[in-house]
């Protein structure tokens, strides 16, 4: 037997007899508290469990769903809202001898904010309709331009039993085509209800979603960060090993340490890895096209700056909405918003929200989390309004947000990327790696860097070698020192900065501990130095082996800069801190030397000093500098072949 697990919640006006219902469907009275039976109206959410017998593809299944009764009256929307946050469908009813009311349309309209596409009408009170007919067919146009449109409609009444298994069977036919709450391993569980039992402690519950929460798991309780055990784990007053999503969960957590205040609806409780709560977020908003040429507060231009409540998950926070390229939101519109919030508020990216107005009196629209966590400046730059439009264009598409995410700075660590959103590890991971053999994204060490942002740092680089080749042609390259303080306020680590030399030795340059430089680079001196060059080379080459002394070389300026560039570029070599010789020169020298030592085994120095036709001052430091290189071998007052 195959088990599915879904959340429905009802939605519709007070009085239009939706507690009634769920007690007739499930046998359990939703209607909690004293107040409410006093009143006869539900004025906090109320919770029960209905199972349904149904088939897929020919498998019997079993449909365990999790009832989330909410309040109809006007001056509870606000805990209406608070147990919608995180259903599958919609039980949409509407009483026969009142129709559709205020409240039908605005708990319409946030179903719609939300996302939620599916649903059943229950026409209830059918017993005391006047015109059956008429009754759902004003149901049928009110439906139109709604996610709602197709819903079926099923007349019923607690008072005789009418439609009551009709009802269930509809339900049974839409949840074979919802598609199963997801598993992304990102379980958070929207605290609507806390309480205390005497030797058990606090307990709290509310819908799993995004993953499972165990019995024994460490957790944290967002936005305050305490921490906690889950001692126990219950669904529909059954213990459980864990929860699963798509459930209705209670957690018992007796000892929240580091808690500044207790637990409350509107906390989260998840996994200490899932990040931390944050005052600011960016969304797309949309303000329902029903609204238009209504007299309801709610079709009221939303303004740039107005202070409005936001409501996402169980969640009820205060802030101030700045909309983005817009002074105002019209009804049938939509806007990119950045929300500044009076109080922390755990949102993924991916996640839906209701924005009412301050004083809690008007739906005035809905919207998606494009950034949890945006960029601090730059609010209204044309890249950053580009990246969050890619964003609400597809707002489910890993990719999209993947590579936008990575296109706000240019890069992003790995480890971590996109972890408070609405896509799995693996989703990322994969897509990642896709990304990569598009080349699209660079994976370098613990970093992914955009394509476009990575072309930019190198072409920074590029040039900055290339200049210092312009300025200096005298000089082998740019310091490696020097580069690195160019990029450094652009690179975030270390490294990158390998990466980036790595990546730039594909490209035609080269480069040791100190310098970088093109391969190609040819070195010359500077145009006012070149008389000084040709003037040292031709007294070098004058006498190859017995050469004027440095200082002699370079009496002024201008010839001591030619000789350094000389010595530098390998042309002449500094045998002591007086001789100097050109570079061929030696190695000629060393031809003869080995030569001689190969005919006569071995020689004196005053022997090599007659044979290259030079002086003590320069043969001496000649000849330790070929023992350097492993040409000769000093045995006494002799030099012979090098082994």
């Amino acid at each position: 037997m195959i088990t599915r697990n879904f959340i429905l919640a009802t939605a519709g006006h007070v009085d239009h007899g939706k507690s009634s219902l769920v007690k007739a469907l499930t046998g359990t009275d939703p209607d909690r508290l004293p107040e409410e039976k006093a009143r006869g109206i539900t004025i906090d959410l109320g919770f029960a469990h209905l199972q349904l017998d149904g088939s897929a593809g020919g498998e019997p299944v079993t449909y365990n769903v999790g009832i989330v009764d909410v309040p109809g009256h006007e001056d509870f929307v606000k805990n209406m809202v608070a147990g919608v946050g995180s259903i599958d469908v919609a039980l949409l009813i509407v009483a026969a001898d009142d129709c559709w009311m205020p409240q039908t349309e605005e708990h319409l309209q946030i179903l719609t904010y939300l996302g939620v596409s599916r649903s059943v009408v229950a026409l209830t009170k059918i017993d005391l309709a006047q015109n059956e007919s008429a009754a759902i067919q004003e149901i049928r146009e009110r439906l139109a331009n709604s996610p709602f449109v197709d819903a079926p409609i099923v007349p019923t009444s607690v008072v005789t039993g009418r439609g009551l298994n009709e009802l269930k069977k509809q339900l049974s036919i839409l949840l074979v085509n919802t598609p199963t709450p997801r598993d992304i391993g990102k379980p958070r569980l929207a605290v609507d209800r806390v309480f205390t039992l005497r030797g058990i402690g606090t307990v709290v519950t509310g819908t799993t979603t995004g993953g499972c929460l165990h019995r024994g798991e460490e957790i944290v309780v967002q936005p305050t960060g305490a921490s906690g055990r889950i001692r126990s784990v219950q669904n529909h007053n059954r213990d459980v090993e864990s929860s699963a999503p798509g459930t209705r969960t209670a957690l018992n957590i007796p000892d929240v340490k580091d808690a500044q205040r207790g637990i409350q609806r509107g906390d989260v409780i998840t996994l200490p890895a899932l990040g931390a709560a944050g005052t600011v977020f960016d969304a797309v908003l949309t303000k329902s096209d029903r609204l238009r040429g209504s007299k309801s507060p709610a079709a009221r231009a939303l303004k740039d700056g107005t202070r409005v409540r936001v409501h996402l998950g169980s969640s009820d926070v205060a802030a101030h909405v700045i909309l983005l390229g817009e002074r105002q939101l019209e009804s049938g519109h939509t806007a990119l918003a950045q929300f500044r919030c009076e109080a922390p508020i755990y949102a993924f990216t991916g996640d839906r929200f209701i924005v009412r107005d301050w004083s809690e009196q008007a739906t005035l629209a809905g919207g998606i989390v494009l950034d949890s966590n945006p960029e601090k400046e730059k609010l209204q730059s044309r890249e950053r309004v580009a990246r969050l439009q890619t964003r609400a264009n597809a707002p489910d598409d890993v990719r999209a947000i993947l590579l936008s995410e990575i296109a706000k700075a240019g890069f992003a660590p790995k480890e971590g990327l996109l972890t408070k959103s609405r896509f799995s590890d693996v989703e990322i991971g994969e897509t990642l790696g896709s990304l990569k053999n598009e080349g699209a994204v660079i994976l370098a060490g613990d970093w992914a860097l955009h394509k476009l942002w990575w072309e930019k740092i190198i072409g920074t680089s590029t040039e900055r070698i290339e200049e210092e080749h312009r300025a200096h042609p005298n000089r082998v390259g740019l310091s490696l020192a020097d580069l690195k303080n160019a990029t450094a306020s652009a690179l975030p680590s270390e490294d990158l900065f390998d990466a980036l030399l790595r990546e730039l030795a594909t490209r035609g340059y080269t480069y040791n501990s100190s310098i970088i430089r093109r391969s190609t680079h040819q070195l010359s001196l500077l145009p006012d130095l070149q008389t000084a060059g040709t003037k040292l080379r031709s007294t070098l080459s004058a006498k190859p082996f017995d050469p004027p002394s440095r200082k002699e070389l370079a009496p002024d300026r201008p010839l001591q800069q030619a000789l350094d560039f000389l010595l530098e570029t390998g042309e002449a070599t500094l045998l002591s801190e007086d001789v100097v010789l050109l570079t061929d020169a030696i190695t000629r020298a060393a031809k003869l030397v080995q030569d001689f030592l190969h005919r006569n085994k071995s020689a004196t120095a005053s022997e090599l000093r007659q044979l290259l036709g030079t002086s003590r001052r320069v043969v001496i430091p000649l000849l330790e500098h070929f023992d350097r290189q492993g040409l000769t071998r000093r045995e006494g007052d002799k030099r012979v072949p090098a082994r």
